[in-house]
């Protein structure tokens, strides 16, 4: 029987399986066949197969794992592997905040990037917009360098309601995953979308103004919108993957000659350098990249994104 994974660990996953029953599954040998070694061997959104217990009907094995359309991943620095953060998704919504935690934009950059690079259409959502710091001129310009580059960017606040129909618009029918440093609201936010929900919600480090980690493990939410975001209309429903908030995001699988390929703006002027493919675009003569830096074409504060972001990907010494 077929199943969708909606969470787990180590080495059981709970599996809603297509009889509508839930059931807690183990891989089957231990291991699945993959050409890469995951973290983890499975993540929220994957469609497997299942044999059945035949001494507990809510128990079974998993067999094998479906062709996956997409998966979001991150490089696991602990664990010295790529994680498997969500699959088979229509939008990785990347939850940010403009204070409470602070306003990490190059966080959100490298989130872009590795959303580019598998191929996931990606929607930045700044959640806690009813804070002061909503108003300040750096985070509005960022938001909507964003905003020209085509990316869709919803301003939002679980507290007071802002924005929540601009997002349910988008979701809703859809699977999504919440994906950001901890702290940003995930959890609040799913709670004012669907309020039989109660997830745990986490307070700051008074020290560190960051955020503590109450969702642990990725977990594949059915949702049901309440109707005051939904003009009225009933039963309208949406998947999502609330994922464990995130201090590090590290990069996975692109090297960091290839970055720009995945910075939006810069991917249709590689290659017309006058180096060519060799350009690093940092110095050379003729870089077609730093030109449109100097015309104002490309924003300044995104280059120098790049530019920080590949000499992290360089140096292995990536900000928290």
């Amino acid at each position: 029987m077929q199943g969708l994974v909606l969470d787990g660990s180590n080495n059981t996953f709970t599996v809603e399986c297509y009889d509508k029953i839930k059931r807690q599954c183990s891989l089957k040998g231990k291991k699945l066949k993959s050409d890469i070694k995951y973290y983890n061997p499975l993540a929220p959104g994957d469609i497997v197969s299942v044999e059945i217990d035949k001494l507990d009907e809510k128990r079974g094995q998993i067999l094998d794992l479906h062709p996956r359309k997409n998966v979001f991943v991150r490089w696991n620095v602990k664990g010295r592997s790529p994680q498997l953060l969500a699959a088979n998704l229509d939008y990785l919504i990347l939850v940010t905040t403009p204070d409470e935690p602070p306003f990490r934009p190059r966080f959100v950059d490298r989130e872009l990037a590795q959303a580019e690079y598998q191929n996931i259409e990606p929607i930045i959502l700044c959640n806690k917009y009813d804070l002061k710091a909503a108003s300040d001129a750096d985070l509005q310009s960022r938001l909507s360098c964003w905003e020209e580059l085509g990316y869709t960017v919803i301003r939002v606040s679980a507290k007071t309601g802002e924005g929540l129909f601009d997002l349910v618009k988008i979701i809703k029918d859809k699977v999504s995953a919440f994906v950001g440093q901890s702290g940003v609201g995930k959890s609040s936010l799913i709670n004012v979308l669907d309020d039989s929900c109660v997830l745990k919600t986490g307070s700051l480090s008074q020290k560190y103004g960051r955020g503590t980690h109450t969702t642990t493990k990725g977990n594949l939410l059915r949702l049901h919108i309440n109707e005051s975001l939904t003009g009225g209309i009933k039963n309208v429903e949406t998947s999502i993957i609330d994922t464990p908030g995130i201090r590090r995001f590290v990069l996975n699988d692109i090297h960091p000659d290839d970055l720009a390929l995945y910075f939006r703006e810069f991917k249709p002027l590689i290659g017309k350098c006058s180096f060519g493919m060799s350009c690093k675009h940092i110095t050379e003569p003729g870089c077609k990249i730093l030109e449109a830096v100097n015309a104002g074409v490309i924003s300044e504060e995104r280059y120098e994104s790049w530019l920080r972001i590949r000499e992290e990907m360089i140096t292995g010494n990536w900000e928290d």
